[in-house]
């Protein structure tokens, strides 16, 4: 090899070395070092590498030299990432349901990449994917990026739209036909990745599950929709729609129980007015679109919450409630 070669080689894996195998608990000797380059190939000096070490923290390295008792060890000092900040990155893609289980393993084993081989191991013990439930349609990744990639080129998308079947099968939706929709966003929403896009037909702006499209592509055409898109409040419509299921949207009246306030925060955000009934309970008066799931909310949450109105909503509870007794 070239002295001129050599000399950028080793440069490049002196930086792998460091960063691989240092951290604010690990430290390298000189002699460690240049047993390391060894193993790929590059003979080194310790003057040269001083040297080498100067020139990568002028770069930007953050490398500390500091004596350990007859040693003097060098380790990064920093990183890009902080091992708190990738096991917190680890933790939002194991739990994360629209991500494959194979992909997760895939995404963290990069993330570890990002560390020292002995905070790599750190990492590995909360990797526990297997088991978890986990979408099946390994294309989400790419038509994120369709999607994405449409919407910065003012451009619909077409795709089929599946649903599972008893037998675990993918069913198409509308007997295969494609979808021709305006993507204007896309949202994440009770553990699932949502498309915000306009239904030209419909004339209505609609949700669609990442995970359920196939075939996806761009389409040559540009987008309508933008005014409905303009007035629609998307963080609003987060709070008031109930797992993505549209329903009517309209006021209703709710007595819940002092100890459920947390949930209710949780839920509709820290601006929800909570107006005192009595020492027990509070009331609230939220928009939100009336739908199975939303009566489903009010029902999980037991006696602790009371639709106190309008009317029509607490007779669609009464429906639900003996539909819900028949079945039992």
């Amino acid at each position: 090899m070239a002295r001129g070669a050599n000399g950028k080689l080793k440069l490049l894996y002196l930086q792998k070395i460091l960063l691989e195998r240092t951290d604010e608990e690990h430290g390298m000797t000189m002699p460690e070092i240049v047993r390391a380059l060894e193993e790929y190939g590059i003979s080194a000096e310790r003057k040269s590498l001083y040297g080498d070490i100067e020139t990568l923290l002028n770069y930007g390295m953050d490398i500390i030299g500091e004596q350990d008792g007859k040693h003097y060890r060098y380790r990064v000092a920093s990183r890009e990432f902080e091992l708190p900040e990738l096991k917190l990155l680890v933790d939002a893609v194991q739990s994360s349901k629209f991500i494959t289980e194979r992909k997760s393993t895939e995404l963290i084993r990069k993330l570890e990449n990002l560390s020292s081989r002995y905070e790599a191991k750190k990492l590995q013990r909360q990797v526990y994917v297997s088991g978890r439930i986990k979408t099946m349609n390994e294309s989400i990744y790419y038509n994120v990026d369709e999607i994405q990639n449409a919407i910065a080129g003012n451009e619909k998308i077409r795709f089929q739209y599946f649903q599972w079947n008893v037998k675990k099968e993918m069913e198409l939706r509308r007997g295969g036909k494609f979808y021709c929709i305006s993507p204007w966003g896309v949202s994440w929403d009770n553990e699932n990745y949502y498309m915000i896009g306009y239904d030209s037909d419909a004339e209505l702006m609609k949700y669609y599950r990442i995970d359920k499209m196939v075939k996806l592509s761009v389409v040559e055409e540009k987008r309508d929709g933008k005014k409905a898109f303009q007035e629609m409040d998307l963080a609003a419509l987060s709070q008031k729609t109930f797992s993505m299921f549209a329903g009517e949207e309209q006021y209703v009246k709710l007595e819940i129980v002092n100890e459920m306030a947390g949930i209710v925060i949780d839920r509709f955000g820290r601006d929800i007015s909570l107006i005192k009934k009595d020492e027990g309970h509070f009331t609230i008066n939220v928009k939100v679109a009336v739908s199975r799931q939303f009566l489903a909310w009010v029902i999980s949450l037991g006696d602790g919450v009371r639709i106190l109105g309008p009317e029509e909503v607490r007779r669609q509870m009464k429906k639900e409630a003996e539909r819900l007794m028949q079945i039992y």
